[in-house]
């Protein structure tokens, strides 16, 4: 349903009664975020008050990842903390986890109703048909500056370690027309950017009877929007071809690219059953940095997969070195029921896995340095998402540099040209640059 669509819907249903206040509690991917936000319209539409915290809430949305144990473990955590906090509240559980348990063991922790991803999208219409609806003005849905845009879902490869493929089905994508309207609807109540997200954005379109694609659709989204920022949620190396890198001619695409590594040999990545070899990710890499000199390129590292030695991992630490990424997000291998890796000899020891994840956290550490270091002193377009305290407001640059910046008036949800200070933790100290201060 479009956001025009649940407007137009939203009005006509609200019936009398007090405000009900919806909190939607989220875990996992951007596509889970962009998922949890259009719920948030949608209630927002029928007069809901929607909050991130759950204490005071009516009812309860629990939008869950089960991409690793301790996902899991988080999913049964927040149904637990939200029946305690809000005993009183209509809980609805949904997302990944959902798929993979038996909606019994949900309904113990304290869920009223449990819903797959298939069922999501109702997940707003069912919570108001169990607690009813209110006479209230249509609030605003948005939690963030930033909007997450779902243009895809599904995906049709079969990683060894991964359980996307049963949890979220086949490639699908959201006809482009539909996004389009979605970004101009978040556009027009005052998004600066929009952040496109899916499973596997590469295969945007394959699945459409129109010629889609990835790169047809970021046409579209530039010739027939006016969002300031337009930023993609991550790539597949076989995703980067010189069509796709040519669109970043226009300033408006965020010069940040998440691409997926997992590992840095070949050996592993075979058994992993990823579709590119060390050396063809580290090409994709150099037609990046070539085509963005500025570009900051951020990854996912799996450590301890099975039959992984420490050669294999010391690879891994050699490619991030050499490939100079911007920052690595970094995970132990997490055996998922009913995936290829699951049943594979050679499993690493948690020992193991830790250690090796500590090691790679400080690799990390030294290429996010590394990075920052570029930068220092420079002026970037910052948007401020939100106030850290008093007169000091954080946001994130294009390359995604997180920037904390004094102000004695609010920058929230403004973009805003910033002189890069000094480093903090990992991002920058930042002043406002004067109106007479050249970049």
């Amino acid at each position: 349903m479009t956001t025009e669509a649940i407007a137009r819907e939203g009005a006509a249903r609200r019936l009398p009664s007090p405000a009900l206040s919806v909190a939607i509690l989220t875990i996992g991917c951007k596509l889970n975020q962009a998922e949890s936000e259009a719920m948030a319209l949608e209630l927002a539409a029928f007069g809901c008050t929607v909050t991130d915290r759950a204490g005071a809430a009516d009812a309860v949305i629990i939008n869950t990842c089960a991409v690793t144990h301790v996902a899991d473990r988080k999913a049964r955590h927040l149904v637990r903390l939200a029946r305690r906090l809000a005993p009183q509240a209509r809980i609805i559980v949904t997302g990944c986890y959902a798929e993979t348990v038996e909606a019994a063991a949900l309904s113990a922790l304290g869920a009223d109703v449990v819903l797959g991803n298939d069922e999501k999208q109702q997940a707003a219409t069912i919570l108001l048909k169990g607690v009813g609806s209110c006479d209230a003005p249509a609030q605003s849905g948005r939690l963030r500056t930033r909007s997450f845009v779902k243009v895809q879902e599904g995906c049709n490869d079969v990683c060894a370690f991964c359980v996307v493929p049963r949890t979220r089905g086949r490639e699908r994508s959201v006809p482009a027309a539909d996004i389009i309207r979605t970004i101009r609807a978040v556009e027009a109540s005052g998004v600066e950017e929009a952040v496109l997200t899916g499973t596997q954005l590469g295969a945007y379109g394959r699945d459409l009877d129109e010629s889609g694609s990835l790169v047809s659709l970021l046409v579209r989204v530039l010739r027939e929007t006016l969002i300031p920022r337009v930023r993609l949620s991550s790539v597949q190396p076989q995703d980067v071809t010189p069509a796709l890198l040519e669109l970043w001619r226009d300033p408006r695409l965020c010069r940040h690219f998440h691409v997926a590594l997992q590992s840095g040999s070949d050996a592993v990545l075979a058994r992993m059953r990823r579709r590119y070899t060390a050396r063809e990710f580290a090409e994709a890499l150099n037609a990046i940095g070539r085509r963005l000199p500025d570009v900051a390129i951020t990854t996912d590292i799996l450590v301890g997969f099975p039959g992984e030695t420490d050669g294999d991992f010391a690879a891994t630490q050699r490619f991030c070195c050499e490939a100079g990424f911007a920052a690595l997000h970094v995970f132990p291998f997490s055996a998922r029921p009913g995936t290829l890796a699951a049943k594979m000899p050679d499993q690493a020891s948690a020992a193991t896995k830790r250690a090796r994840v500590q090691e790679m956290l400080a690799v990390g550490e030294e290429l996010r340095g590394r990075f920052l270091a570029r930068f220092q002193g420079s002026v970037a377009d910052v948007l401020f998402e939100q106030k850290m305290r008093e007169n000091a407001w954080e946001g994130l640059t294009g390359n995604y540099i997180r920037v904390i910046a004094p102000s004695e008036e609010s920058l929230e949800n403004h973009i805003v040209a910033v002189r890069l200070d000094r480093q903090q933790g990992s991002g920058f100290r930042g002043v406002l640059r004067p109106a007479t201060e050249t970049s």
